[in-house]
């Protein structure tokens, strides 16, 4: 009767263990899941940049962080309609969008953190995506929107 129980203990923790996995699955998805965009759907700060200045029309920018960072400071001429972590702040975002071109130049951009922890980006992109844009990019900050645009010497509106 013994070796039986012991027979059971070993796959009852391994579902314990599974079922454990799955429910902090969730809690980790926004910074550790892939990245929803190829490498041709991203641009660099000092490219973007230079799009800004030259390119007729520029590219639409859309900051999808937090509304107190962007008051802060933000890329020259960026809009706000939502944080892209909060349900909120999506369903914001997707009524802006909903009314524009599907073929419009669209760089969404964060900066709150370290890109790959940043709970803001990827959700605004796969809806954007999905909802049919064509030429959708992300803004590479790895570092944050201080170091990696500002301290760099980019454009950008400053608190008033």
């Amino acid at each position: 009767m013994f070796p039986k129980r012991r027979s059971l203990i070993l796959p009852l923790l391994a579902l314990s263990f599974f079922v454990s996995a799955l429910l902090l699955l969730p809690l980790t998805h926004a910074q550790n899941s892939p990245d929803p965009w190829h490498p041709g759907q991203t641009v660099e700060p000092r490219d973007l940049s230079g799009e800004l200045m030259t390119a007729k029309p520029a590219p639409t920018v859309l900051f999808v962080g937090y509304q107190h960072l962007f008051t802060a400071g933000h890329i020259k001429n960026a809009l706000f309609h939502g944080t892209g972590g909060t349900a909120e702040g999506l369903d914001e975002i997707k009524k802006w969008a909903g009314r524009l071109p599907r073929d419009l130049n669209l760089v969404i951009y964060c900066g709150c953190c370290p890109m790959d922890k940043c709970p803001n980006v990827r959700p605004v992109f796969t809806i954007l995506r999905n909802m049919g844009f064509q030429k959708l990019r992300v803004l590479i900050l790895p570092t944050d929107f201080a170091t990696d645009w500002a301290d760099k010497g980019l454009p950008y509106d400053k608190a008033k």
